[in-house]
């Protein structure tokens, strides 16, 4: 049975109505546990920084959010030690354009959008799906043996070269779990 994107702001209704038999899972920061582990801004702890020797963050997000560089500020390593899933986001609105993210604590290279995506960002969420995740990556394995399951997130843009839209972390788990 297929593992499929889907919208978290469809109606349930909708959903049920599209795939009769599905099973709904929201692996959003809002979804329920276990699935809410698989949001980038669950708090797991211990990630490894990319291009950052030794150095650790609690969430994807917050690194993502960390080495964003802007024409206003350089990066925030603050955001590597959130644990609430709160106050993550970095904006263009406080802090002017976005310069890139940079490359490690340390680094002096920006990355562009899509660069940061492949470097920083896949190899976080993959390292979380690998060491953080496999009891979870596993249940949904059985599910979808058995099921036709929809994956909920905000975002449904899979495709990594698309800079448009932020890319969908739901893509990536069922890209990682079709493996």
């Amino acid at each position: 049975m297929p593992l499929i994107l889907e919208s978290r702001r469809k109606k349930p209704e909708t959903l049920q109505r599209l795939y009769p038999d599905a099973v709904l899972i929201d692996v959003t920061s809002k979804g329920p546990l276990p699935w809410q582990k698989f949001s980038p801004f669950f708090p797991h702890g211990d990630i490894p920084v990319p291009f950052s020797s030794g150095i650790t963050a609690a969430s994807v997000e917050g690194v993502w959010q960390g080495l964003k560089v802007f024409e206003g500020t350089g990066i925030d390593r603050a955001k590597f030690d959130v644990t609430t899933m709160k106050g993550l986001k970095r904006t263009v609105r406080k802090f002017g354009p976005v310069l890139g993210h940079q490359k490690g604590v340390d680094g002096k290279e920006h990355l562009d959008y899509i660069s940061a995506r492949k470097t920083i960002y896949l190899p976080m969420y993959h390292w979380v799906l690998e060491n953080k995740l496999q009891a979870e990556c596993n249940k949904l394995r059985r599910l979808a043996a058995q099921h036709t399951v929809l994956l909920l997130d905000y975002e449904t843009n899979a495709d990594l070269e698309d800079p448009r839209k932020p890319l969908s972390h739901a893509s990536l788990i069922i890209a990682y779990l079709a493996k």
